[in-house]
């Protein structure tokens, strides 16, 4: 646990953002760096007050060891919020390692960040995120016991991504229901930006119950594995095309399953589609997003409400997989989109800030109950 790099003014930008970030709160932040596998990480507890904290890690080639800290932060936040809106008994992390994964992840690398989780003791609980797979943490448990989503083999549950896509296919049927008063998307065009891990599994319940695909992607190899399979399915050459809809008519839904910030100032005016509900993180590029949508009419399923099937697995895996029992949690994702919905009509508020509220509740509840059992145990 040392400093992230040898430069001055960087070690100042990784500060400044851990105590200047929007994102606060956080319990605990511990930078990683080894030197012999060229290991340079961060990762963030914002609370374990509903338990052991437990969320992915990101391998990601950030521009900057302040940028992969604040994204840190940011997606630890989510976390937060996800676990509590998915019923979870654990807080939330979140962690992230430097660098290009096709280029510097290595063995060796897994393992000394197996070695920096595990020097948690239990604090955090690691899974997969983007640009780490199951292989992966098969490497990373072999020195941290604390890893979820590895392979059958190895004692795990294998790849989340199918019940994360699961669950937010719930929150368009959900969100259906509560605009259009039919959960059935057949006949409903859906824009899905980033046809990956999630994505590809997305686009099999579309097609399953009806709706007209549209994908893009900016690696084609993702996008012939989806044509190849369903010809059927549209495809354009970038986001842009695909929120404006000028070539195919325009959306009912986007779905962004890439990276986070998807909904910004420069996305929002052009969107056709009435719905966004998509898998991936962290989609508002800033909280005055949402307020943009709604005055245009478009309804936003929260991201960590709608995406929390991939969770819901790694949590069941720490106390022995089963998929039918994952999979009934994370249908209940339908009715939990319409609860916040519904408590977005009662409180006046946009959804996100509805589910905020429902997610903060329990997590002072839980806080109180821990206080409590340790006055307790001091008694």
């Amino acid at each position: 646990m040392t400093d992230v790099t040898g430069d001055a003014s960087a070690h100042a930008d990784v500060l400044h953002t851990l105590f200047h970030s929007d994102q606060g709160g956080h319990e605990q932040v511990v930078l990683c760096q080894d030197r012999a596998s060229g290991l340079k990480a961060a990762i963030a507890l914002h609370s374990t007050a509903l338990g052991p904290a437990l969320g992915g890690t990101r391998f990601y080639p950030y521009a900057s060891e302040a940028e992969a800290v604040a994204d840190a932060l940011n997606l630890a936040r989510g976390m937060s919020y996800k676990n509590a809106m998915a019923g979870l008994d654990h807080g939330d992390g979140k962690a992230v390692i430097i660098g290009d994964p096709d280029i510097v992840k290595s063995e060796q690398l897994l393992l000394a960040y197996g070695r920096f989780v595990a020097s948690l003791g239990g604090r955090y609980v690691t899974a997969c995120d983007v640009g780490t797979y199951v292989a992966d943490m098969d490497v990373v448990a072999r020195e941290c016991r604390w890893t979820t989503g590895r392979s059958p083999e190895n004692g795990g549950a294998g790849d989340s991504s199918v019940l994360t896509a699961f669950g937010v296919f719930q929150g368009m049927r959900a969100s259906a229901q509560h605009l259009w008063g039919d959960p059935t998307l057949r006949g409903r065009k859906v824009g899905i930006a980033g046809v990956g891990k999630v994505g590809r599994h997305l686009v099999e319940h579309l097609l399953e119950d009806g709706a007209e695909v549209v994908i893009t992607d900016v690696r084609e190899e993702s996008v012939r594995g989806i044509t190849e399979r369903h010809p059927e399915v549209g495809v354009v050459t970038d986001t842009d095309a695909l929120i404006r809809g000028a070539h195919f008519g325009g959306l009912d839904i986007y779905a962004p399953c890439a990276l986070g910030g998807a909904l910004n100032d420069d996305t929002v005016p052009v969107l056709t589609a009435k719905v966004v509900c998509g898998a991936a993180n962290n989609q508002l590029a800033h909280p005055g997003v949402e307020k943009d949508l709604a005055d245009r009419g478009i309804l936003y399923a929260p991201d960590y409400v709608v995406n929390a099937g991939g969770v819901i697995q790694v949590a069941d895996e720490l106390h022995g997989f089963d998929f039918d029992r994952c999979r009934a949690k994370a249908a209940k994702i339908f009715d939990t989109t319409l609860g916040i919905f519904a408590r977005a009509k009662t409180d006046g508020i946009p959804p996100a800030a509805a589910a905020d509220r429902i997610a903060e509740q329990r997590i002072a509840e839980g806080r109180w109950g821990m206080r409590a059992g340790m006055i307790a145990g001091l008694g």
